[in-house]
């Protein structure tokens, strides 16, 4: 494999307009930010900081791993595989070792092959998805230690989150660009770009780069088979801040200041910009820390359903015999999006039938298409019915739930979800995560190795080199 340093162009940080480069005036903000970006990995992060981008680390990697066996990331490997180049970097899940950009390509549509990965309401996009294949392509591509890849991680959450807030789009389902094709690009721009090694001002060069590709419109929710939505929300993040950041290190130049100056990027997308908000708090609110890690392995709108129920459940010793009628209210701007789909982990009528009959719900019961056709699940369907409500939209924290349960007997049981577990108001502890981990995990790579990985994820600091993983995820 050739090294990535051998390839690579030194900065030029005197560069002239005649010599390449744009000699325009850097506006405050974005100087701010590309010299936070340059320096972010020779700042340790909090230990309460690190803990948690542990979490979202092994997270995703489980996400991408049983995403690699689900059509999106299998039809995202036969692509790569066609498309070869220099092996660089690997897609997890397989033993495909691709160009890096490749490799970020499959690997995110691998994180966002179904809905496993996490999310960040805040920045209204799944962080994780484009931030973490991006970011172990590049740590791949540059031989960077654990550490660095931990840190590079937390960083893209910064400034995928921020980089939306500044756009100040609110509603978003209601405006055409999407907020998670947008804050995955330069969350994972971020993240590579450190990773690289870019200096401030080769870093305003990949940003432009970046800017220029920044694509995705909201009707990925009308995608019926989740490939062009892992595209969406993943792979084509992940993908174009992969290409902007190589480019940057190769010495490409352009315009050096994106973010400013006549037809920039917040003037094209923006309703009510605010760009002070893309280094509001840089350095002390770390917004991974904002992020939700989901509990199961669903639709973000199901999960609050999913808590109520299991808690009436479990308090009140019911099962699928129990429920006569089983109203669920959720918000009424979420709620057409988990009704009655035709697929499983997408259908909340569903996967509330599923965990009545079973007592749990694990990511293959949640992915058992087969199981929409089973008689005794259909007759649970039948008690069940969905309200949207209102109120809930307006409820805070957002996505709570409301179950309401008659039995036979006729006694009437109501719970309330108000945070949901596993987001900042209910975090799960690490015990639950490395749980949810090995679920997906073990049935790809097995149970020996999927116990390696989420051990070597919990001492990633302690990691050399990240190619050392490669053992561990290939499959």
């Amino acid at each position: 494999m050739t090294d990535f340093a051998e390839t690579r162009k030194p900065a030029r940080h005197a560069a002239t307009a005649e010599e390449g480069g744009s000699s325009e005036p850097v506006s405050p903000v974005t100087r701010e930010l590309s010299e936070y970006v340059a320096g972010a990995l020779a700042r340790p992060l909090p230990e309460a900081v690190a803990e948690k981008t542990r979490c979202h680390l092994l997270d995703t990697l489980a996400a991408m791993v049983s995403g690699s066996r689900l059509p999106p990331g299998r039809q995202a490997l036969a692509y790569v595989r066609a498309q070869g180049g220099r092996r660089q970097s690997t897609v997890v899940g397989s033993r495909c070792v691709t160009t890096a950009v490749n490799a970020a390509l499959a690997g995110g549509m691998c994180a966002h092959a179904d809905e496993t990965d996490d999310s960040h309401i805040g920045g209204r996009f799944h962080p994780g998805c484009a931030v973490v294949p991006a970011a172990l392509a590049a740590a791949e591509l540059a031989d960077r230690d654990g550490a660095s890849l931990l840190g590079a991680v937390a960083l893209g959450y910064d400034l995928g989150a921020r980089f939306v807030m500044a756009l100040g789009l609110s509603g978003a389902y209601r405006r055409p660009h999407s907020t998670h094709s947008l804050g995955g690009l330069f969350g994972a721009a971020a993240a590579a770009g450190a990773l690289l090694g870019l200096d401030a001002r080769q870093f305003r060069f990949q940003l432009s780069y970046a800017v220029q590709q920044a694509s995705g419109l909201a009707y990925w929710m009308r995608d019926p088979d989740h490939v062009e939505k892992a595209f969406d929300f993943g792979g084509m993040p992940a993908r174009n801040a992969l290409a902007a950041a190589t480019m940057a290190a190769a010495g490409f130049t352009g315009v050096e200041d994106p973010l400013a100056g006549p037809r920039n990027f917040l003037e094209a997308f923006a309703l009510a910009p605010r760009p002070e908000a893309l280094i509001e708090g840089l350095g002390s609110r770390f917004e991974i820390m904002q992020a939700s890690i989901k509990k199961w392995p669903a639709g973000a709108p199901i999960q609050a359903a999913l808590d109520a129920l299991e808690t009436l459940m479990r308090a009140h010793g019911i099962g699928a015999g129990d429920v006569a009628r089983l109203t669920v209210r959720l918000p009424d701007d979420r709620a057409h999006l988990v009704d009655d789909r035709d697929v499983p982990n997408l259908c909340v009528q569903h996967l509330l039938a599923v965990l009545l009959r079973d007592g749990g719900l694990g990511f293959g019961a949640a992915h058992d298409r087969a199981r929409m056709r089973d008689p005794a699940i259909l007759a649970l369907r039948e008690r069940i019915r969905l309200v949207p409500d209102a109120a809930l939209t307006r409820a805070l924290p957002p996505r709570q739930a409301i179950v309401e349960l008659e039995t036979p007997d006729g006694r009437r049981l109501t719970q309330r979800t108000r945070a949901v577990r596993g987001t900042p108001d209910n975090p799960m502890a690490r015990a639950e995560v490395e749980a949810k981990a090995l679920d997906l995990l073990a049935p790809v790579l097995g149970a020996k190795r999927a116990r390696a990985l989420t051990s070597a994820i919990r001492g990633i600091e302690r990691l050399a080199s990240v190619r050392a993983l490669r053992p561990l995820f290939q499959a």
